[in-house]
């Protein structure tokens, strides 16, 4: 059985097996020991690192070569990515496009929002580097990663694409009555990353000056980062921001930074893995539909980019009679059936209301 205990240096919340009694933290690289009883002890300085290839003697690795322990060059203005695409492979879940978005995204921001190499970190099923596989894990500590340490100046970007679902809600929080979620690699055996647990790992904590924008291409993401305002776009594209706070009363806002979320589809919609756009390689449609316009000249301000994506998927589905849609819900009790149609309409959050097309577009 697993307990988790938080690093006694940096707090990530780290997975602790039975019988262990220390263990290195992932994140920071330091190490917690553990008291007879369970609870966390003291931390101690990092311990010298083993040989990449070795394993310590309670199953975890060494700390990999990313984390604020290894910062990135800039003490400030920095930018840092964390970029997710899921396939599924070998599974009755499996998408096509997922692990070719990720590369697509990374593509565009090292290359034209100049984000280092380095300090940009991708988690796939492809991956040989046990770090990099997007286990829930292991996702859940690069978001860590992602936040740890910003400050003003920063720009950070959280991109996944692979399968999005919903699970009942019973506090109330959510219109809909459903909580969004995200479907790690091993979501069947671990669960899956609901959006209460997104919105405090990395809205919440954004300082004064730091910016987060967050591209989910998934089923049923509209809302995935709690953020408490959505730009409800008609087909003309004109604008209203919906309130969509908890009526708790519950903070899901930012301490102070700005949070934007491009998401795939609406909460109560599906997302397409397709090749109908490239005619070649499968991607997601928000994904490709997202550089094209940035490629295209559309990437000026949130609008804009946010209108031409809706209206090239739309023109696209009206265009062909059917598409493979790839939904979790669906695929489970279809046994992998495809959907037809793209109907789906791509969102726009935010932690507050803005002028969308007056807001200049910036990563």
């Amino acid at each position: 059985m697993l307990m988790l205990i938080d690093c006694s240096s940096c707090r990530t919340p780290l997975q602790l097996p039975a019988g262990a009694r220390c263990l290195r933290c992932i994140v920071c690289g330091a190490v917690t020991y553990v008291a007879a009883g369970g609870g966390g002890g003291g931390s101690v300085p990092p311990m010298p690192s083993p040989s990449p290839h070795s394993s310590n003697n309670y199953g975890f690795a060494t700390a990999p070569p990313w984390g604020p322990a290894h910062p990135s060059p800039s003490p400030h203005g920095r930018k840092r990515a964390v970029i997710c695409g899921i396939a599924y492979r070998n599974t009755r879940h499996e998408l096509r496009g997922s692990v070719t978005d990720a590369a697509y995204m990374k593509h565009l921001l090292v290359n034209r929002f100049k984000f280092p190499e380095s300090s940009v970190i991708v988690l796939t099923d492809d991956q040989t580097d046990p770090y990099r596989i997007p286990t829930k894990h292991n996702i859940r500590m690069a978001m860590y990663w992602l936040v740890q340490g910003c400050q003003a100046g920063d720009s950070l970007v959280f991109h996944y694409s692979g399968h999005g679902s919903q699970q009942r809600n019973y506090t109330g929080d959510e219109i809909d009555g459903f909580d969004e979620t995200l479907c790690p690699l091993d979501f069947e055996t671990q669960g899956m990353i609901v959006d209460d647990e997104i919105n405090a790992t990395i809205v919440r904590p954004l300082p004064s000056g730091v910016k987060l924008h967050a591209f989910v291409d998934a089923c049923h993401s509209g809302t995935v980062l709690d953020l408490p305002f959505l730009c409800r776009m008609n087909r003309s594209g004109r604008c209203v921001w919906e309130d969509h706070r908890p009526r708790s009363g519950t903070w899901k806002g930012t301490s102070g930074g700005e949070a934007i979320s491009f998401s795939g589809c609406d909460d109560n919609q599906t997302s397409a893995d397709t090749s109908a756009f490239s005619r070649v390689t499968p991607s997601g449609a928000m994904t490709y539909c997202f550089i094209l316009a940035i490629e295209k000249g559309h990437g000026t301000t949130y609008g804009s980019i946010l209108n031409y994506i809706r209206s090239t998927i739309r023109s696209t589905g009206d265009a062909i009679s059917g598409g493979p849609i790839s939904t979790l819900l669906a695929m489970l009790f279809t046994g992998g059936s495809p959907l037809g149609g793209l109907r789906q309409e791509p969102q726009l959050t935010s932690n507050e209301p803005f002028d969308v097309y007056n807001k200049p577009f910036s990563l």
